[in-house]
């Protein structure tokens, strides 16, 4: 009884995994784990030696968890359903289809130009949808098709499509950056913030892995014939309309920067975008021919989701808007991009609305389970046993973000990101507070991290999405007319591997340049280059100095000059009072005398 109870809570955490592993559900059984082993730790109180914290009037606090500031009072989590709804909606409107045939028009005369194609379109999504399944399916369904047509590899073409979807993990605005901020006590913006360059950079290794491939590999991603070239060229009239939105932003740029300041960059490059976007309208509408089609259509696809990008990072960003308040605004301007399209009807918003109700109330179940579970965690010094275990690791910070990045590693085979985010960084964050380790880069470090969790043979989620969406038997092309082989399940996985260890790499360069992230706290000022300016004092010399006498030197007592007062005596005040006799002094050898 005295080791089961001074040992509660390693076995609370090994029968929670346990449950897991069988099969239950995550939200229930952090739920049952809490509470049952409430009973026990009240019942083993006794036996404890003090280990253990647990009394029945404890249970009362949960309603307080449940409906205080952690849950349904929680003004972070209310971005979720927002971003949710903004994902979903889009994903409806037909964006991705756009994009990802105009970028694979546009890249196409190279090797490789629609894997490049769904890199970019990927990153694009995830900018403005943050909703992996819903990136990874319509990419799938649109891209995984052309690039079978056209000999594409199977297993490449399925790995950059999943980790091209990928990416809606790590970019803003990321769902579970959100949460990982929530469980950190951080400002999202913040996490926002530190994420963006890391999720470029991941962005860059991707595009050099289909590089280098293409280089050794060319006939695994061969480039779009001729024929499948339906926009035609017209790279050099994109790059003049190009060049002039960047004149027509310097412009606005030094005309408004007298009134505007700091914020006149922004405005000066929002009106070179509006410029160029009527004039490709206009050009279209009209039949103007003064673009061609292919920068036209780049021009009048690319530019409303990087509007929409700009309308929910860039207030963030600038302070405008809370995270909250951006998703709301995304999700606005999603309706109105849809409603643009003409592809907003009541269908598409009753989908929209199902899916984000669905997606909150599974979030919000498992952080009322994981409430629960913690409460009884902490009654057994749960958190105290973590840390001591997780700081005592060698090689000091190193060693603990090492060994806690192969835990969430090996975890995310089994465990789905927002469940790693209630469960496992609730225990990690203090021991990294108290090793002194920056908790925004601790988390966007868990991030990418967990990231992999979609991309795990035979459990990522990302592989499953490809494989619901992926043919399974041969089919007829309806464009060559041609039989094409199926994708195999093996195929998806093989093809995800590669992209797992670029996500481990990253994670090594995460950790090895923090400050890709801890650009979030802007320039640091350097004490050395501050200059101090001590105002000078007025002069204490007197006014009725002669001019060019000369100071006396070595700072002597020269001769006063005529009209010089002589400042080394005390004042005169006309004639001086007769003088005082002197006091004569007691004799005090010997004893007073009153008389």
């Amino acid at each position: 009884m005295e080791f089961i109870a001074q040992n509660m809570a390693p076995i609370m955490f090994a029968s929670l995994i346990l449950f897991m592993l069988i099969g239950y559900p995550v939200a229930f059984s952090l739920a049952a784990n809490g509470l049952m082993f409430f009973f026990i730790g009240v019942l083993l109180t006794p036996y404890s030696g003090g280990a253990i914290n647990l009394a029945w009037p404890l249970l009362y606090a949960l309603p307080d968890n449940f409906y205080g500031s952690r849950v349904m009072s929680n003004d972070t989590l209310l971005a979720i359903p927002f971003f949710t709804f903004m994902g979903i909606v889009l994903e409806r409107s037909g964006m991705a289809e756009d994009l990802l045939d105009t970028i694979g028009q546009l890249f196409g005369p190279i090797r490789g130009g629609l894997a490049y194609a769904v890199i970019f379109v990927g990153a694009l999504l995830a900018a403005t949808t943050g909703v992996v399944a819903a990136s990874v399916i319509a990419m799938g369904l649109i891209s995984l098709p052309i690039m079978l047509r056209y000999g594409y590899d199977r297993r490449l073409a399925s790995g950059v499509i999943a980790a091209s979807g990928t990416l809606a993990q790590i970019i803003p605005p990321s769902l579970v950056l959100i949460v990982l901020a929530d469980q950190l006590g951080r400002s999202v913006g913040d996490m926002y913030a530190g994420a963006l360059i890391p999720g470029l950079v991941l962005t860059g290794l991707y595009a050099f892995y289909i590089l280098i491939v293409s280089i050794f590999r060319p006939k695994m991603m061969p480039a779009l014939p001729l024929e499948a070239r339906t926009l035609g060229h017209g790279v050099m009239s994109l790059l003049v309309a190009l060049v002039a939105t960047v004149a027509i932003s310097y412009a606005a740029y030094r005309y408004l920067a007298p009134a505007h300041g700091d914020n006149a960059d922004i405005l000066g490059a929002t009106a070179g975008v509006i410029v160029i976007y009527i004039v490709a309208i206009t050009d279209r509408r009209l039949n103007i021919h003064m673009m061609s089609r292919l920068a036209q259509q780049v021009v009048i696809v690319l530019i409303p989701p990087l509007a929409l990008i700009f309308l929910v990072l860039g207030t963030i960003f600038l302070g405008i808007a809370t995270p909250t308040e951006g998703g709301a605004m995304g999700a606005v301007g999603a309706l109105a991009m849809a409603a643009a399209k003409g592809r907003l009807s009541l269908d598409v918003i009753k989908q929209a609305l199902a899916s984000t109700t669905r997606l909150s109330s599974f979030v919000l179940f498992i952080l009322i389970g994981a409430r629960v579970f913690s409460l009884t965690f902490y009654g057994v010094n749960g958190q105290i046993w973590v840390e001591h275990l997780l700081t005592s690791l060698p090689g000091g910070e190193v060693g603990f973000l090492i060994g806690v990045n192969i835990l969430v590693f090996f975890l995310a085979f089994f465990l789905d990101f927002f469940e790693l985010a209630f469960i496992i960084v609730p225990l990690l964050a203090p021991a990294a507070d108290k090793l002194g380790i920056d908790l925004i880069w601790f988390g966007v470090l868990l991030g990418v991290n967990m990231q992999t969790s979609f991309m795990h043979p035979p459990f990522g989620f990302a592989l499953f999405y490809l494989r619901s969406v992926a043919a399974r038997v041969p089919y007829l092309d309806r464009l060559t007319g041609k039989q094409v082989a199926p994708v195999t399940t093996g195929q998806i996985y093989w093809g995800a591997v590669p992209f797992v260890l670029i996500q481990v790499i990253m994670i090594g360069l995460t950790i090895s340049f923090p400050q890709m992230v801890m650009r979030y706290k802007g320039t640091a000022t350097d004490a050395g280059t501050i200059d101090y300016k001590v105002p000078e004092m007025p002069s204490l010399s007197p006014l009725s100095a002669p001019q060019g006498g000369s100071a006396p030197a070595n700072g002597g007592n020269g001769p006063a000059a005529p009209g010089t007062p002589d400042l080394s005596q005390p004042p005169s005040f006309g004639d001086a009072p007769p003088a005082k006799p002197a006091t004569p002094t007691p004799d005090l050898s010997q004893p007073p005398s009153f008389n």
